[in-house]
């Protein structure tokens, strides 16, 4: 159950008003209604009342369904799920016209109404039920999620690290008939909850009044598969190279790093202690990645930066090896292994992209225009110097 009291007092009103028999109701999406829409999103935010409330307001949104999803259970109940033991979490499925709301903006939407940051519940509502996550429908869903993420991450509004999952959708199930419009059905014990929950007073204290914005996204250029930047705007995203090619044209060190995500010695790889002037590219792909006015010296014996060049070239993943848990960073085109991102970095963003050098090709400042990189000179122009941190 949830540990929130004042929620269960409402829960209690809720099933009086709209009936026991309600609670045994667990219906599953059909493919029927799945056609019958033109895009499908489902995320993840705590509990449902509120998401599902947040999002039908978004001109574009046609209906919002509030149930459960990746979890073990099949058709789980509400009590089965508060249990936390189905590993099912509070969700919504958004129906949405494409033509008048896009996925970045549903994106946009959802990471400025949760905490982010949360690895154990939302606000009062805590349990593996209540995290936040974004369940992607296709690859394309899959790319425009983890680029929104690392440009949320990048962008320092958080002084912790995103910890909302990116995952793959499967199932979904219906939420009982009385969760459904909650907001609207039991209005009175809705707006208490709400008021009471601390949601509000949160995203206030982080978005209110203008004092941050949301990262944008270049949508289409994700679709694309380009990463970030103009240079990529103007290129099409040529395929990976196979295996095979890789292995003639890569050194053994930088295949075995990008390819098969090692790690070279720390204090023994080239840019460790590299001060020139210049940007960081992809030794596969030749994407944007860091910039030398963000390097600093971390002591670990790798390169380390507080935040991407292009933040859209970046992808995250979860990595649970070496019997940890890690947030990986991986190239958005070339697909490269580079390293790791901590939160253990110097302000403003309070992060270290701990990254292998194998992974990387230093352009310096005065190679740029010649390389085809001539768009970050402005970088390096003196009214832009500032202090090293």
């Amino acid at each position: 159950m949830k540990v929130n009291i004042l929620k269960l007092v409402m829960l209690s009103i809720a099933v009086g008003f709209h009936g026991i028999n309600a609670m045994g109701q667990n219906t599953r999406m059909t493919v029927m209604e799945e056609k019958n829409v033109m895009r499908l999103a489902t995320f993840a935010g705590g509990c449902f009342w509120c998401t599902e409330a947040d999002f039908e307001k978004v001109p574009g949104v046609s209906k919002v369904i509030s149930g459960y999803t990746g979890g073990r259970t099949a058709a789980p109940s509400y009590k089965e799920v508060c249990s936390g033991k189905t590993g099912h979490l509070e969700a919504i499925q958004v129906y949405y016209d494409a033509s008048k709301v896009s996925y970045g903006k549903l994106l946009e939407i959802f990471w400025t109404h949760v905490d982010p940051t949360d690895a154990f519940g939302q606000f009062a509502d805590r349990g593996p039920q209540y995290r936040s996550a974004i369940f992607y429908h296709d690859e394309e869903q899959k790319r425009l999620a983890e680029q929104s993420k690392a440009a949320l991450a990048a962008s320092g509004i958080f002084d912790k690290p995103i910890v909302t999952e990116i995952r793959e959708f499967s199932t979904f199930y219906n939420a009982e008939d009385y969760h459904q419009d909650y907001h609207k059905t039991c209005s009175l014990q809705y707006k208490m909850y709400r008021s009471g929950s601390g949601r509000d007073d949160f995203l206030k204290s982080i978005w209110g009044s203008g004092k941050a914005q949301m990262p944008k996204i270049d949508e289409d250029r994700a679709q694309k598969g380009a990463g970030g930047g103009d240079r990529s705007s103007l290129e099409p995203a040529p395929a990976k190279p196979d295996k095979e090619t890789l292995r003639k044209t890569l050194s053994s060190l930088q295949y075995q790093v990008t390819q098969q995500c090692g790690t070279e010695p720390a204090f023994m790889n080239e840019f460790w202690n590299n001060k020139r002037e210049g940007i960081y590219v992809d030794v596969v792909s030749g994407e944007p990645l860091f910039s030398s006015r963000d390097k600093f010296d971390s002591g670990t014996g790798w390169p380390s930066f507080m935040k991407p060049l292009e933040s859209g070239n970046i992808v995250e993943r979860e990595d649970r090896s070496l019997f940890s848990k890690r947030t990986e960073v991986r190239s958005a085109r070339g697909d490269s292994h580079l390293g790791h991102v901590f939160d253990d970095g110097p302000r403003p963003t309070g992060l270290r992209y701990c990254i292998n050098s194998a992974s990387l090709r230093f352009i310096p400042k005065e190679d740029l225009e010649k390389e085809g990189y001539g768009e970050y000179l402005k970088l390096f122009e003196p009214d832009r110097t500032r202090p090293r941190p």
